[in-house]
């Protein structure tokens, strides 16, 4: 497996949500009325940074919002919670409350993150409100359709909120329980194989360590690994191939180099084609959605002409395919990658 640096130069900007899109978001239930908006959540007057335990910085900020606004900010954030959750069934929030709202300034997408807490229990979650980009809206969807996971969200007019996605940050893993003696190495490799390989099929870029998490299941005699996307901003944007290949990251090193000390050329090719099943799969059986969701990226402006060609070039020479060529949008790329997926499955 190689590995690299590569580097994203430029901030890639948000994408309105067009009215195609909004078409098919309001047909597959993610469009609503929230009661709460982004741009209420900006009108806050002074910040204050926060530290971890270990008195490091995190990147949020925690704002401070006029005593007159607090109330029905919380309000509607738990409404909104209930939306996300239970279909705005309230009783879900009927004993929660909202400890604590951070601001991160941090990447594309500046979110807000919630944490709400259960009165009886103390039991805590977490949730997200951001900007409603095109973009990211795309990665949420090809994520439901050709990830084994779900993914929970609502959009209202210029924002999105998103259900906070459990596990340990990827870069917390690495740092801290990669060499872990009661985990099996080659499982962690093997799940980062496959994760590079279904990033490249379905151009999810930037997937540097922080942008995903390990989740960990103790299974009978071992325990089982799944890495998860938590960052879709970069969703079919650049036009350098290597961004969405995870492998390419510095910050991704320490799997990189885990796959190279335990898995052979032989395995890396084997656990690639079993994430192709799997995709083809997927693509089989929410055909008539990925359809639909083709029909609509299609005609919306997510990129540029300078990366479309870029990419397209880049994957006629890593695939040897000349079809790439003829590929317009990057929609038509996705469509052609997962096209050869199938071929090379039943093949």
């Amino acid at each position: 497996m190689e590995y690299g640096d590569v580097k994203i130069l430029k901030k890639k900007p948000i994408y309105p949500v067009n009215a195609d899109l909004r078409k098919y978001l309001r047909f597959y239930q993610r469009d609503a009325r929230l009661p709460v908006g982004y741009s209420d959540l900006l009108n806050f007057y002074e910040s204050f940074p926060v530290i971890d335990k270990n008195g490091k910085d995190t990147l949020w900020e925690s704002p401070l919002y006029p005593p007159h606004e607090i109330e029905r900010l919380h309000n509607g954030l738990k409404v909104a919670y209930a939306m996300l959750k239970a279909s705005g069934n309230l009783r879900v929030v009927q004993h929660k409350y909202i400890d604590r709202i951070d601001y991160c300034k941090f990447g594309n997408s500046n979110p807000f993150r919630i944490k709400i807490v259960n009165r009886l229990n103390d039991i805590y979650d977490y949730f997200y409100v951001k900007k409603a980009d095109a973009s990211r809206i795309y990665g949420l969807e090809l994520e439901e359709i050709f990830s084994p996971n779900q993914v929970n969200y609502l959009v209202d007019g210029n924002t999105l909120i998103e259900e906070h996605i459990a596990g340990i940050p990827g870069d917390v893993f690495a740092r801290s329980r990669l060499n872990h003696t009661d985990y099996n190495p080659t499982r962690i490799a093997k799940e980062f194989v496959k994760f590079n390989e279904r990033c490249l099929i379905t151009l999810l870029g930037d997937m540097r360590s922080y942008n995903f998490v390990m989740q960990i299941t103790p299974d009978f005699d071992d325990f089982q690994f799944h890495l998860r996307a938590i960052d879709f901003d970069q969703q079919f944007y650049e036009g350098n191939l290597k961004v969405y290949m995870p492998q390419f990251f510095k910050e991704n090193l320490p799997y990189v180099q885990l796959a190279m000390e335990h898995l052979t050329d032989k395995t890396v090719f084997q656990y690639q084609q079993e994430e192709q099943s799997s995709i083809m799969y997927q693509a089989r059986s929410e055909k008539h959605r990925l359809r639909e969701l083709r029909d609509v990226s299609i005609r919306d402006k997510i990129s540029t002409p300078e990366n479309i060609e870029e990419l397209r070039l880049g994957l006629a020479r890593h695939y040897k395919d000349e079809a790439y060529h003829r590929c317009s949008s990057m929609t038509d790329i996705i469509e052609l990658n997962i096209k050869n997926v199938i071929r090379q499955v039943i093949s």
